[in-house]
């Protein structure tokens, strides 16, 4: 990680700042209304425990379900600069993407990311290929039909880490489901880490 690394994260952590404090103080009814245009990230200790498995394991092919602004990405992209590989992050909102992007050159990590916008479901399904790791952290509703179609992809191996598995409560309901789902496929090794939001690591192992 290196200083236009850090100069992006410092920005990311400012506005993340900023933005839980207008949360703080904004009128609970518009709440969910706005939501959306947070950066919503996953925090930076969960964001490092991330980038140190990818590089610990020697993660080449990272996939990211839902780039938002790209806080996560900004990890990834540096762990595949390390390992050699590529990050393809997959993103419904061509704004988010499009500031994601501005970002990831600034920090020097352009070339290590490719980008995909469009319905997430429909992306995957069109991407061949085994998966080193998969960070999923779109909406908590589409966590387990994405389960579904990444569980053939993923490398023997290989590891699926979900965020939000305890925060916000109002998504707790899709957590559980998905914590069952993927705790229920042969060979997976899973644990729920209490830091952050709650992340789901589950280590892919085949005969």
């Amino acid at each position: 990680m290196d200083a236009a690394f850090e100069t992006v994260l410092a920005r990311y952590e400012e506005r993340a700042a900023r933005e839980e404090e207008m949360q703080r103080a904004g009128d609970p009814r518009t709440a969910l209304a706005v939501r959306d245009n947070y950066l919503l990230h996953v925090g930076q200790d969960v964001a490092r425990i991330l980038h140190a498995m990818i590089v610990g394991l020697g993660s080449r092919t990272i996939v990211e379900l839902g780039t938002s602004y790209g806080y996560s990405t900004l990890f990834l992209a540096d762990a595949a600069r390390i390992t050699g590989g590529k990050v393809f992050t997959l993103e419904l909102s061509a704004d988010k993407q499009e500031y994601a992007r501005e970002q990831l050159a600034q920090a020097g990590l352009a070339d290590h990311v490719e980008w995909l916008c469009g319905d997430a479901l429909e992306l995957l399904s069109g991407m061949t290929g085994t998966f080193d790791f998969v960070l999923v952290d779109i909406w908590k509703e589409l966590y387990v039909p994405s389960l579904e179609l990444l569980a053939p992809q993923i490398a023997n191996g290989g590891v699926v880490a979900a965020d939000n598995m305890l925060f916000p409560e109002l998504v707790r309901a899709d957590a559980e489901r998905y914590q069952t789902a993927v705790r229920a496929i042969p060979g997976v090794l899973s644990t729920l880490l209490p830091v952050g939001q709650g992340i789901e690591l589950s280590t892919f192992w085949r005969n």
